[in-house]
C-alpha cells in the first residue's frame, strides 16, 4: 500500500526546528536539514519551505536556492531505501551503466538511463535510485552504496542478491 506523501513535518515540529537554531551560524542550512528528516518520506515539500521562510524571514527564493544548491536536499520525495550507483570513469568501465539498465529495468524504469536523469523513485516508494560523479573507490569498481552500505565489485547477480534481501526488510550489507 503506497503511504500518503502529504505526512509532512508538522508546524509544531517545524517551529521546534526553527527555535533551536534561532542564532546560530548556518540557520537555515541546519533547520531545512533538520526538516527533510522529520519528513517520512525524506524530502522538502513546498509547504515547509513556505513555512521556514516565513518563520524565519528569510526570503522563500533563499531557502529554494539553499535547497537546489546542496545535492543532500530532496524536493521530491525518496524512497524507503536509496540506491547510488557510481558512473565515474572506473566504474563505468567496469560496468556500472548495465547494473544500473538492470536496477532500472528489475525497478520498473527500464527508460531511466536513457531519459537523462539523475534519479528516480519506485510507484511504491520503496526504492529511490540516483547517479553519483564518484565515491573514490575506484580500484573496487563498481560501486553501489545502497543505505549508506557501500558494495563493491557489484556483479548483476550481486546486484539481485543486495536488492532482494532489501526489498525483504534484510540486511544492506
Amino acid at each position: 500500500m503506497k503511504a500518503s506523501l502529504s505526512a509532512a513535518a508538522s508546524e509544531h515540529d517545524i517551529l521546534g526546528i526553527i527555535s533551536r537554531h534561532t542564532d546560530k551560524p548556518g540557520a537555515v542550512l541546519g533547520i531545512l536539514e533538520e526538516a527533510q528528516e522529520k519528513n517520512p518520506f525524506k524530502y522538502l515539500p513546498p509547504e515547509t519551505l513556505k513555512l521556514i521562510s516565513e518563520k524565519t524571514g528569510t526570503p522563500l527564493s533563499r531557502i529554494y536556492s539553499i535547497a537546489t544548491f546542496y545535492s543532500f536536499f530532496n524536493l521530491q520525495p525518496q524512497g524507503e531505501h536509496t540506491i547510488l550507483v557510481c558512473r565515474g570513469t572506473a566504474c563505468h568501465t567496469r560496468g556500472s551503466r548495465s547494473l544500473l539498465e538492470e536496477l532500472s529495468c528489475l525497478l520498473g524504469r527500464p527508460d531511466f538511463v536513457e531519459s537523462g536523469e539523475h534519479s528516480f523513485t519506485t510507484a511504491d516508494n520503496k526504492f529511490t535510485v540516483k547517479t553519483v560523479a564518484c565515491f573514490g573507490q575506484c580500484a573496487l569498481a563498481p560501486v553501489v552504496s545502497v543505505d549508506g552500505v557501500i558494495h563493491s565489485r557489484v556483479t548483476s547477480a550481486g546486484l539481485k542478491a543486495i536488492l532482494t534481501r532489501v526489498g525483504k526488510g534484510g540486511k544492506k550489507s
